[in-house]
């Protein structure tokens, strides 16, 4: 079981890192694998109650890898931990299969509470560079959350979450598809799509505007009476000095 988990490891690197050029080099200089490989170790103690061997096994390997993950957190098969400086994963933390972290990510609890406190992760989730998932909450299979998203509720499986808080978007209409997904540069951003679509309505109300007063000022015989460019007109300027 250990050596079918050991070679499963090794394997999602080749997979998922085009820059992996040999099982050599995967044992000895990938500090994902490291710090996967020792929490298995440390989770075997944990589970035989041995907590204090669990706890400096795991405070080893994060002190060669800056990976942290306690021992009692439950990950599945093909675990790919990318680079990883800084990843901590909670001691109720669950991850199921085929799960891609980046540097930074925090999969953390909120509060003081006992019991389950940090998240469930599904099979084939990718978890962008420094993103944080907080609390008791699902995250389902097939999601992406994006560089720098604050998770704080459970999401709903094949979907997309960005932003702080975290908001579910829908990229394209589509929902995501099984397998392994590690684009994570191409995010749909609705802040900037919310601003785009206000920014064309201001457009097409100005245009409006300028319609009408250029066909009912012709009319009566008045000038255009709104400045576009933000300006106080002169006419404007001094009846206020007048009234001051």
């Amino acid at each position: 079981m250990l050596f079918r988990r050991l070679k499963k490891d090794i394997e999602v690197v080749f997979e998922r890192d085009p820059a992996a050029k040999s099982v050599l080099e995967v044992i000895l200089c990938y500090p994902g694998f490291h710090a996967v490989l020792l929490h298995r170790i440390a989770h075997y103690f944990y589970r035989a109650r041995l907590f204090l061997v669990a706890r400096m096994i795991s405070q080893v390997a994060r002190l060669l890898t800056g990976i942290e993950i306690h021992p009692g957190a439950k990950i599945g098969e093909g675990l790919f931990i990318d680079h990883g400086m800084g990843v901590v994963i909670g001691e109720t933390t669950e991850i199921g299969n085929n799960v891609t972290l980046y540097q930074g990510v925090t999969l953390g609890g909120t509060g003081k509470e006992k019991g389950k406190r940090h998240p469930t992760i599904g099979n084939n989730v990718m978890i962008s560079t420094g993103a944080k998932v907080l609390g008791s909450i699902t995250i389902g299979d097939n999601c992406k959350i994006g560089a720098g998203a604050v998770v704080i509720e459970s999401v709903p499986p094949d979907c997309t979450v960005v932003g702080v808080p975290g908001r579910v978007v829908v990229k394209n209409g589509r929902k995501i598809t099984g397998g392994v997904d590690l684009d994570h540069a191409d995010l749909p951003d609705p802040m900037a799509e919310a601003l785009r679509c206000l920014q064309r309505k201001i457009q097409n109300l100005e245009a409006r505007v300028r319609h009408f007063e250029e066909r009912f000022g012709a009319e009566i015989g008045e000038k255009p009476g709104l400045n576009w460019d933000c300006q106080v007109p002169e006419g404007d300027a001094s009846n206020a000095d007048k009234s001051a």
